[in-house]
């Protein structure tokens, strides 16, 4: 995944939509917040078997809101100037170093 190449299309979508005037970090870290809910709402009330082997249809569902959530993340961290691979591979060298 080339994440410089993604951000570059996103940037792309919101400038054509003249979308960056609601593209502030709180309102992206807030679309990202909701369509996390669109995500748990699939679970919800499934039974921890069932939340493993969800059908095609709820599927393909999860698929779409974790990409939705990504792609928000994505755009938040070109707002905020962060590099999402550096501070992904940063949080998971400090995850390995507490608990392994």
């Amino acid at each position: 995944m080339n994440l410089d190449e993604i951000t570059a299309r996103l940037h792309a979508i919101r400038d054509h939509n003249d979308w960056r005037q609601f593209h502030s970090p709180k309102n992206l870290a807030m679309a990202a917040s909701v369509e996390m809910a669109e995500l748990v709402e699939i679970f919800q009330w499934l039974s921890e078997d069932q939340s493993r082997q969800l059908p095609p249809e709820k599927l393909a569902h999860a698929g779409q809101e974790v990409g939705d959530i990504v792609l928000y993340l994505l755009l938040l961290c070109a707002e905020l100037g962060l590099d999402m691979d550096a501070v992904v591979r940063a949080k998971l060298t400090d995850s390995e170093r507490r608990f392994t």
